[in-house]
């Protein structure tokens, strides 16, 4: 098994076109462009079907390190794995997560145990029909399974957080599975996100054991019970296939960086993200711990769909003027920034299927001092 090293590096946005921050570290050496495997960014759009803000990022990053690649910026979408996430509302700030991957050929004195690797896979193209659908949950388990190959990462344990970016469906691609005489699982392009990351979340639970394989189309949106402890789903309207990113622990990997996990059981489970920030040595606003460094935080929210967080009722589905994944996001990443003692963290919207209903996965990435 190949030896490898994992950098993160979180960089402040002024925009979603801004890639100065980026260029600026590869200008210094701080980043080699040739060894960067993914980056996952929040933009300040609203993280509906209409948030170009997340497709505007990409093709900025894109051509940005095109040159430094020696690729035309639509080859680079196929060497780096981009996932934007829209929505900054609240205090989360905008940014970018970039991590990067590069073979040794030794162990460096001091390093021992797990440390944090990364693994990255795509599924096919899907059908329109098959979005939401068991085709979806399938194809998505089977690239789990190569991106832990890919990161090296042989237990399911020591799988902390898969990020995936899946489609979602618009009146074109509705219309066109009707002219072959397919139904789509719905004819709404809001409803189809949720869809789709609830059938990309559940491939996960699928890949790593976490339910069983025999499910069908009529369980996703329905069976709340089943659900992925890490998985991180988000949509959007600028591809239609499924990018997976792996994200945990392995023996092979001399990275300076560890990653741990644990499970908000709802939008106010304070003592999940303590949890998750002592998993990797940290503490509450962990910024000045010894020996340890705080990278970045990364989590799923939604509105719990029964409609009340501990008995008592909250309105962030009856309201007509704010979408509620816009509601769950300002009130978790509020939280989480305050524990954190930062408002750059990687908080998204929508965990169908995504940890138990109305909670979410949530990961904290820590830089060690040897």
């Amino acid at each position: 098994m190949r030896t490898t090293s994992v950098s993160v590096i979180r960089i402040a946005t002024k925009g979603p076109g801004d890639v100065s921050g980026l260029m600026s570290m590869i200008g210094s050496g701080a980043i080699d462009p040739a060894s960067i495997l993914a980056i996952l960014g929040k933009t300040e759009g609203n993280g509906g079907v209409n948030d170009f803000t997340r497709e505007y990022a990409v093709a900025a990053l894109c051509t940005a390190l095109a040159p430094h690649l020696g690729l035309a910026p639509h080859e680079v979408e196929q060497r780096i794995a981009f996932v934007m996430s829209g929505g900054t509302e609240g205090v989360l700030s905008p940014h970018i997560t970039v991590f990067t991957r590069q073979e040794i050929e030794h162990r460096p004195a001091g390093i021992s145990g797990k440390r944090l690797s990364i693994g990255m896979a795509h599924t096919r193209d899907f059908l329109p029909e098959e979005l939401g659908r068991s085709a979806q949950i399938a194809e998505t388990a089977k690239a789990v399974k190569a991106a832990m190959d890919d990161a090296g990462i042989t237990d399911p344990a020591d799988v902390h957080f898969v990020q995936i970016k899946c489609p979602l469906l618009t009146s074109d691609r509705v219309e066109a599975a009707s002219a072959r005489g397919n139904q789509t699982a719905t004819t709404s392009a809001y409803g189809s996100m949720a869809y789709s990351r609830g059938a990309s979340a559940l491939g996960v639970a699928v890949a790593l054991g976490e339910i069983a394989s025999d499910i069908g189309d009529g369980d996703v949106l329905r069976r709340y019970n089943w659900f992925s402890k890490v998985a991180s789903t988000s949509a959007g309207i600028e591809l239609m296939h499924n990018v997976v990113i792996v994200l945990g622990n392995s023996a092979s990997s001399v990275s300076q960086f560890e990653i741990g996990h644990a499970v908000m059981s709802d939008a106010i489970d304070s003592a999940a993200v303590i949890a998750a920030l002592n998993s990797v040595g940290l503490g509450i606003a962990p910024q000045a711990t010894a020996g340890r460094e705080f990278v970045n935080i990364f989590a799923k929210t939604e509105a719990s769909p029964n409609g009340s967080v501990r008995g008592l009722r909250h309105t962030m589905l009856e309201d007509t003027d704010i979408s509620s994944t816009r509601h769950a996001r300002a009130a978790v990443g509020g939280l989480i920034a305050g524990l954190a003692g930062t408002s750059a963290v990687y908080v998204s919207g929508g965990a169908e299927h995504q940890g138990p209903a109305g909670g979410g996965p949530v990961a904290v990435i820590a830089k060690l001092s040897n």
